[in-house]
């Protein structure tokens, strides 16, 4: 055999080498190993475990769906992080987060697989990156007031605390939503704790009820107690921003049924799977409502809460 020859004969070779790698690697992607999606969660219990459920009970009912891994940041942290990262490297298919944490580390991660997050509080990170998309913690405005309707249906003027840092693309959005309600926002800026004592003085003078949004700085362990006191002194409803609150005194919070949002974020992921972009997807809020009642509150504060209100209540408290 000639050089000539021989160098031809071992082209051909390489090329059809390369057909094959290609095509038993696109094969391994369709057949299984793109199907594997990684679960990386912030903690490992409560809430978060719940999710974790919803997304296995999902996925277990999808055929074809793959593998689950889960990796939690509380039990092993290491080990979780070295997961998220291979995961978001790889490319092959979506990494689901489960809390802030996880999700923060998974969007600051070098990478181009797909994220969808579950129970996170931000969706502006999700929103400004194209490959990530999931399900929020907190309830749309439109959600939050239509249930303000169905506790206190009197009410027309809505007073709500705010941080403009924090959520002033939030309180216009809440003002146009109002208004489409026959509802009147009233919104009182606070920019610093020493703010809260005026902010609430104002409200007494126009609001009828009290709206609690996410605010790290309005809504914390610090500022609870001043806030509760000034429902109970002027006897207007306060909606707590989750059951602990409406145990301390709040009229009634929404709650979140976590298995349902990790069924969520797993409907999500099937999509994603199937060949469709997160930047299709919109964040989407918990589209299954639960709440919280204090009766207590609701009978100090003269309110005749419907018994079908009541009934309806995951948890009651007297």
């Amino acid at each position: 055999m000639s050089e000539a020859t021989t160098a031809r004969w071992l082209a051909r070779a390489c090329i059809v080498a390369l057909c094959i790698g290609v095509v038993a690697s696109h094969d391994s992607v369709r057949g299984g190993e793109s199907r594997s999606l990684v679960i990386v969660t912030s903690r490992d219990d409560g809430p978060y475990a719940g999710v974790v459920a919803g997304v296995r009970g999902a996925l277990g009912s999808v055929r074809d769906a793959g593998s689950v891994q889960v990796h939690s940041l509380q039990s092993d942290p290491e080990r979780a992080m070295d997961a998220l990262r291979a995961a978001r490297l790889s490319g092959k298919g979506p990494l689901i987060t489960v809390g802030s944490n996880a999700t923060r580390a998974a969007l600051d991660a070098p990478g181009a697989a797909p994220v969808i997050a579950c129970m996170t509080v931000d969706g502006d990170d999700l929103r400004r990156i194209p490959n990530a998309t999931g399900v929020l913690l907190e309830f749309s405005l439109e959600t939050q007031l239509a249930w303000v309707r169905r506790f206190v249906p009197e009410s027309r003027a809505i007073g709500v605390l705010y941080n403009p840092a924090e959520n002033q693309e939030r309180i216009v959005e809440a003002d146009k939503l109002a208004a489409k309600l026959g509802l009147r926002l009233i919104a009182r800026e606070v920019h610093r704790p020493q703010d809260l004592p005026a902010a609430l003085e104002s409200l007494a003078r126009e609001a009828d009820f009290l709206l609690a949004i996410t605010d790290q700085l309005v809504l914390s362990r610090q500022t609870t107690q001043a806030i509760l006191l000034f429902s109970f002194r002027n006897r207007m409803p306060f909606s707590g921003l989750s059951a602990s609150w409406v145990k301390a005194g709040a009229l009634y919070s929404l709650e979140r049924d976590y298995e349902d949002l990790g069924a969520q974020c797993a409907e999500i992921a099937v999509d994603v799977l199937n060949g469709k972009k997160p930047s299709a997807i919109p964040p989407a809020p918990p589209r299954k409502v639960l709440y919280a009642i204090n009766a207590r509150t609701a009978d100090q504060l003269r309110l005749r809460l419907p018994p079908e209100l009541i009934e309806g209540a995951a948890e009651v408290y007297r």
